[in-house]
């Protein structure tokens, strides 16, 4: 029987150990990169103060929340709440469908944009949204100053549920990106 050296099988057996715990070893994930979905709260569950039992996600509550004083504050703001002449008459008249189905349509929107998996935005495009030859709903189309009143307005609302200032610098410039679709004029 012709002998191994010692050493020979030791740098075999250490070759075979790396193999095997390298092919063991489980990979470790990239670091998944925060979206700005998750800087505004996230996908973790909260209480919906609006719906008593019900759960909602963090990041989207708060959306909906700046959505929400937005869209109040729009209403009293006389440089383009005449665009929603539709909605603040149902309003005042005590129906909330519509003002329910905007806050909810942006809301999505929102949340989709800034980076949550968990919603699909199925609404009008932000240029038909805010044509009124394609939605009844809008009074007028757009100009670029009612788009800067609509920014101050919804950093009026941002301000008003306590969003740091540089996440309302981060949905601020986002928000940017929209103003070729919704100035029409």
């Amino acid at each position: 029987m012709k002998k191994v050296p010692f050493l020979a099988i030791i740098m075999i057996s250490l070759m075979a150990i790396s193999f095997f715990s390298a092919c063991s070893k489980k990979s470790t994930p990239a670091p998944v990169k925060a979206t700005l979905y998750d800087s505004l709260g996230g996908s973790t569950m909260v209480a919906d103060p609006a719906n008593p039992g019900m759960m909602i996600q963090k990041g989207r509550l708060g959306i909906r929340s700046v959505i929400d004083s937005t869209i109040f504050v729009i209403a009293a703001d006389s440089r383009i709440n005449g665009h929603f002449t539709v909605l603040l008459s149902e309003v005042t008249a005590g129906n909330l469908s519509g003002f329910s189905e905007l806050s909810d349509n942006l809301t999505t929107f929102v949340a989709v944009a800034t980076g949550s998996k968990s919603y699909t935005y199925s609404g009008m495009s932000m240029h038909d949204a805010h044509d009124p030859a394609v939605n009844n709903r809008m009074n007028g189309k757009a100009t670029s100053a009612d788009f800067d009143a609509f920014v101050d307005d919804l950093v009026k609302g941002a301000n008003k549920n306590h969003l740091p200032s540089n996440l309302i610098t981060s949905v601020g410039a986002l928000v940017e990106t929209l103003r070729s679709q919704v100035v029409q004029m």
